[in-house]
């Protein structure tokens, strides 16, 4: 197939490019700048140039701006919206004016789409959450609509935590472990949802070449673990103790609005359409995962 990437340049979208390429994919990602490419576009205003000589498959977006790199304040949780929303809303319309459309077109959201979901372990068919995480994947994958109405298979990609050395929460948790620093976070009861990068990938790649998953997918390992069961197992594969615990008021005091929700909310979700579709999961546990990007 013939695939256009936006955030290729991101964690999940730098290993997927390589793994869709490694699988026989002809890759296009779209670019920011002028003359790099078939492809480029200016998503905050409006703009975007597709190479009319070449055909595409499938369009994937997972373009957005690192929802946990800084504290949050009012302009920051405006500018993580609007670098999803008017990015996805660009590429909707693009896909809705093409001549020739994509088999499928596979947008990213979150699977803080379910807010805190307490003790519960929830699947697709469950009701979106109220806090602002919640608000955003709702926002977001409502952009989507249009390319669907245009009679375009489309996949919500609801993610859950990406385990990679590469980047995301995972590498940000590397140094205080590996200096014996690490420890639960608050009660360490609240579920953590969570999947390996090549499973990531292996599940996009699953979703985009099945013609029968559309509408929200929850991209997450089939086990649910708590933060206490998560810090266990990585200072297990990092052979180091995890005796230093950070209490929820220090988390509260350190990061505010994003500590409540993103380290003390509980997320518990099954991937309930992949595994009914047939995928199997390389890593389907948690020491899996890690030794798998740890190792």
């Amino acid at each position: 197939m013939n695939v256009l990437i936006s955030g290729a340049s991101g964690l999940i979208g730098t290993a997927l490019s390589h793994y869709l390429s490694r699988q026989g994919h002809s890759v296009f990602p779209l670019q920011r700048k002028l003359q790099q490419g078939p492809f480029y576009w200016h998503p905050d205003e409006g703009h975007i140039h597709l190479d009319p000589e070449t055909s595409i498959d499938a369009v994937i977006n997972l373009n957005g701006i690192n929802i946990a790199d800084k504290r949050w304040n009012k302009a920051r949780k405006q500018a993580i919206l609007e670098s999803r929303i008017h990015s996805t809303r660009t590429l909707a319309k693009a896909i809705c004016e093409m001549h020739v459309k994509p088999k499928v077109f596979i947008s990213a959201s979150a699977i803080g789409y379910y807010g805190d979901t307490g003790t519960e372990i929830l699947n697709e068919r469950a009701p979106a959450g109220d806090n602002y995480l919640a608000d955003i994947a709702k926002a977001w994958e409502a952009e989507t609509q249009a390319v669907k109405e245009a009679g375009v298979r489309t996949v919500n990609i609801r993610t859950s935590m990406v385990l990679s050395k590469d980047g995301g929460a995972l590498q940000a948790m590397l140094l205080p472990f590996k200096m014996g620093l690490g420890g639960v976070i608050g009660n360490g009861e609240q579920l953590t949802s969570w999947i390996s990068i090549e499973d990531e990938c292996r599940a996009i790649e699953f979703a985009m070449n099945h013609e029968t998953i559309e509408g929200p997918v929850n991209l997450c390992a089939p086990n649910v673990i708590s933060n206490r069961e998560f810090t266990l197992a990585l200072g297990q594969t990092l052979h180091r103790p995890t005796l230093f615990p950070m209490p929820a008021f220090v988390v509260k005091l350190l990061f505010g609005e994003m500590g409540e929700l993103l380290l003390l909310g509980s997320v518990g979700v099954h991937p309930q359409k992949l595994l009914e579709a047939g995928f199997e999961f390389s890593h389907p546990t948690i020491e899996s995962a890690l030794e798998s990007v740890l190792v």
